[in-house]
């Protein structure tokens, strides 16, 4: 499975925010509706990737600043050139990925523009239908060998 796999599923919309967007902006776009973990950063207005701001980033960032974080823009907090994967990505590749870089979000990325965005979520999600479709298999296999 690939991360192509993911996107025909969930579709390839992105919520994304120039870096000069204020914080204030941010957390509400990142609070909904529809409720989303993190935006991309892009400033050319034209998909290339400049960054990720998550919820993650805002929260620690709220501890560190407190509410005088809402005055500061995407760009103080946002992760400037965050690791990122293509479509043509394996499941496995992308959770070796977010497991070494510890992110949750991923940008999907084919020749320096924005594609998509996929989650840990997607990833489980897709991970699991895998796995029950296996299990299934592997059941009938055993079943019809008896």
């Amino acid at each position: 499975m690939k991360v192509a796999d993911i996107l025909r599923i969930k579709g390839d919309d992105v919520t994304t925010v120039p870096s000069w967007t204020s914080m204030a902006e941010a957390v509400q776009l990142l609070s909904g509706p529809p409720a989303i973990g993190a935006l991309v950063v892009s400033d050319d207005g034209r998909g290339r990737l400049d960054g990720i701001v998550s919820e993650r980033d805002v929260v620690r960032r709220l501890a560190a600043d407190g509410p005088s974080l809402l005055e500061r823009t995407v760009g103080d907090v946002m992760v400037h050139l965050p690791e990122s994967c293509t479509p043509e990505d394996t499941l496995a590749e992308v959770m070796a990925t977010m497991t070494r870089s510890r992110h949750r979000h991923l940008p999907v990325v084919v020749g320096g523009r924005i594609r998509g965005l996929i989650s840990i979520g997607d990833v489980v999600r897709q991970r699991l239908a895998e796995m029950t479709t296996e299990t299934g298999v592997l059941r009938d296999i055993y079943l019809a060998s008896r």
